[in-house]
């Protein structure tokens, strides 16, 4: 049997190859859990195992988010050159 996070990595990988957007992945899962809660009641396990892959699924879109921060000119002059004086990090 698949665990949720095998549900949530087959889902985004094959959003992916079909193009959909996250968005969209996560709007068709909420569809499918309201649905199983619909038929087999909200305290079954098929409820709770679909709320749990619209959880990881919305995890996922905000991790993506994440990765895509917008960089600094200062950022972008320390990647090309760690040494500068300007990017040195102390601890205290």
């Amino acid at each position: 049997m698949l665990n949720t996070l095998d549900v949530v990595q087959t889902t985004v990988t094959s959003a992916e190859e079909d193009q959909k957007t996250i968005e969209q992945v996560i709007y068709d899962s909420i569809v499918e859990a309201r649905s199983a809660c619909g038929l087999h009641g909200d305290s079954s396990k098929e409820c709770a195992v679909a709320w749990d892959i619209v959880e990881e699924l919305q995890a996922e879109r905000s991790h993506r988010s994440q990765d895509i921060q917008i960089k600094t000119s200062l950022d972008q002059y320390c990647f090309l050159n760690p040494e500068a004086a300007e990017c040195r990090v102390y601890d205290v």
